[in-house]
């Protein structure tokens, strides 16, 4: 007996030993741009959910907020909803906040008013309607409740968070649409046809995606955050001017800076506390936080300097005023703005309040791990930040660059062993290479002058919708490269010269990404203005590890900046180079249109050896790619 005792005891203690320790409850977010994380080094923008750690403790955020989301489109595409529910655990909570871009249509459902252009034969407004859009009153409620049974289906618990209102002031009040309520002016779809300039009471909330969001909350049982509220009273505070400059990125009335994503996301965890929501995890004190509390700065090649953005903030401190004191150990600098680098810094503060940024650059002397600290004080606190980086080296490997001239067609070349995707399109053409009446102005350091053609990109449609103000996920145009067989590449740098032309409104994002669905993609190019015919250089410094299964695609995502009809996006000498790992042979590629293969060993894209080619397009070791 004793012996079936003790044996039980130490069997207790082996599976005590083995199970898995308590998970972290991690808080997924999941919206639009307003929500998003964005590269300090690429644009000021903010999103509100990437501070919202600073203000919670014992848990973990994991923000997957997406430009550019509908609650349509984030659970429709396989990049977004499908691949946070592989991320959730059991315990787990799920922030819901979707709107803005749920109103693309008006009002009306893109996939119905797609059906009913295709139904009337206008195959042209069919094809340029944006499907993301969603009717406050139907389709947006259906999504809504499919993201509260899928989460609960998960173990998890879904909150409902109202979107942030837009900055659309009228006098000292917001304008019902800044308040995602469209009943002063929306679209309508009806069996004779769309009913446009639709009014509705004050009092009728039907077209209100704020009220139908509540209501959803009811019927479901689910907590819900009133930041459309909570924003309106923080916009108001300030006024038009003041929360414009001090709280908007500069471009628009939706889009955040820094302090402006800060404060909201403060409002949120303010919300969190006030509705006993994970309130044992919200921290409101007077203590100085520091955004991320620790800091793996990447990959770099050695020699080259990583730059990191870290956000300050501080409420109720004491003394009202003075200056928080910033140092750096051995092998970081630190700035305001790049610029002045420097072992320590000063950030001065007022009325008890801070909200800041500062950067610290590392640079990588050698190859291998780096480690460091950087030390942050005010008064009697002190934050001390943890920081990583790792120097690869890229002696010894293969130049590898695909480059694209986009002069006369989409042909391209390649040197080095790897394999370029060609370029394509989606919700985009190619309007042409060449103008008569081109304007184009050159960077004066590039040499280049108007006669230098350009490939001119157009919406398919040629109309561009009014109304968008952020990147359209099924629309862009792409680039890519994967590793030849057998070996690794180091991807050190993506640059192009983009402009729009026809206008000042065009807008872009360039992004990159690893993931087949082109998921976790990473923003190199987010400019706020575009100048018409004035070609801007991307010139992306990037640290990407292909395995030889990889494959790095890059995609331009434009949009106009207003309701306009046949404004181009202009490209022009777009290049990713890098180095290959291991190489084995090195093969050159270079595209010749209609040339026939010369006798010699070939492959087809995916590396594999072919014994006869038929039409595509082949790896020749005898230094010829060719579209047959």
């Amino acid at each position: 007996m004793h012996n079936l005792k003790t044996n039980f005891i130490i069997f207790m203690m082996v599976a005590a030993a083995v199970l898995p320790a308590t998970a972290i409850k991690k808080v997924h977010t999941i919206g639009d741009s307003t929500m998003a994380n964005y590269d300090e080094n690429a644009t000021v923008t903010r999103g509100w959910a990437q501070y919202l750690q600073q203000f919670l403790t014992g848990l973990t955020v994991n923000n997957r907020g997406k430009a550019g989301a509908s609650s349509k489109s984030f659970y429709e595409e396989p990049a977004y909803w499908k691949s946070v529910k592989t991320q959730m655990q059991p315990g787990d909570y799920v922030f819901i906040q979707f709107s803005h871009n749920d109103e693309k249509s008006n009002g009306m459902d893109g996939d119905s008013l797609k059906a009913y252009y295709t139904k009337v034969g206008d195959a042209d407004k069919a094809a340029a309607t944006d499907y993301r859009g969603t009717t406050p009153w139907g389709t947006y409620k259906t999504y809504l409740r499919k993201y509260i049974d899928e989460t609960r289906a998960a173990g998890c618990t879904p909150v409902l968070v109202a979107p942030i209102c837009r900055m659309y002031f009228s006098g000292n009040t917001i304008r019902r649409s800044g308040l995602h309520d469209l009943g002063d002016n929306f679209n309508k779809l009806t069996a004779d046809g769309i009913l446009t300039g639709q009014r509705i009471a004050a009092d009728n909330d039907s077209m209100d995606y704020v009220a139908q969001m509540r209501s959803v909350a009811e019927e479901k049982g689910v907590a819900f955050l009133d930041m459309t509220e909570a924003t309106r009273k923080l916009y108001l505070s300030y006024g038009d001017t003041k929360c414009h400059e001090l709280l908007s990125d500069g471009n628009g009335s939706t889009h955040l800076n820094t302090m402006g994503a800060t404060l909201i996301a403060r409002l949120c965890a303010q919300l969190m506390r006030d509705s006993s929501i994970l309130a044992d995890h919200v921290v409101l004190n007077s203590n100085m936080n520091v955004t991320p509390d620790q800091s793996d700065m990447g990959m770099g090649y050695k020699g080259q300097s990583l730059i990191k953005t870290f956000s300050v903030s501080g409420f109720s401190l004491q003394p009202q005023s003075g200056y928080i004191t910033v140092e750096a150990s051995k092998g970081l600098r630190l700035s305001h703005g790049n610029t002045d680098w420097k072992d320590t810094l000063q950030i001065a503060y007022g009325e008890g309040t801070c909200i800041s940024s500062f950067n610290a650059q590392c640079t990588l002397l050698q190859e291998g791990e780096f480690s460091g600290e950087i030390t942050v004080k005010q008064a009697g606190q002190t934050v001390t930040i943890p920081v990583s980086a790792k120097a690869l080296s890229l002696e010894g490997g293969q130049d590898v660059t695909a480059y694209w001239r986009l002069e006369s067609d989409d042909s391209y070349t390649l040197s080095g062993p790897a394999t370029v995707l060609p370029e394509s399109w989606s919700g985009m053409y190619v309007q042409r290479y060449s103008s008569p009446n081109a304007k184009t102005v050159w960077p004066e350091w590039t040499g280049y002058d108007a006669k230098r053609k350009t490939q001119r990109n157009l919406i398919v449609g040629d109309k561009w919708p009014e109304g968008e103000i952020d990147e359209v996920s099924t629309r862009y145009i792409e680039f890519g490269i994967t590793p030849a067989v057998g070996t690794k590449l180091n991807i050190d740098s993506i640059g192009m010269f983009i402009c729009g032309c026809g206008g000042n409104g065009m807008r872009c994002h360039i992004n990159y990404s690893t993931e087949p669905d082109f998921a976790n993609q990473h923003t190199i190019f987010s400019p706020t203005q575009m100048p018409a015919n004035n070609m801007l250089e991307v010139a992306a410094k990037t640290v990407i590890e292909l395995q030889p299964s990889d494959t790095l695609r890059v995609r331009v995502y434009p949009w106009y900046n207003n309701k306009a009809t046949g404004k181009t996006v202009c490209l022009s000498d777009v290049t990713i180079h890098g180095k290959a790992i291991d190489a084995s042979t090195a093969i050159t590629q270079t595209t010749v249109k209609g040339q026939a293969i010369l006798p010699s060993q070939y492959y087809n894209l995916q590396g594999m050896a072919v014994s006869n080619p038929q039409k595509g397009v082949y790896i020749v070791n005898r230094r010829k790619i060719v579209k047959k």
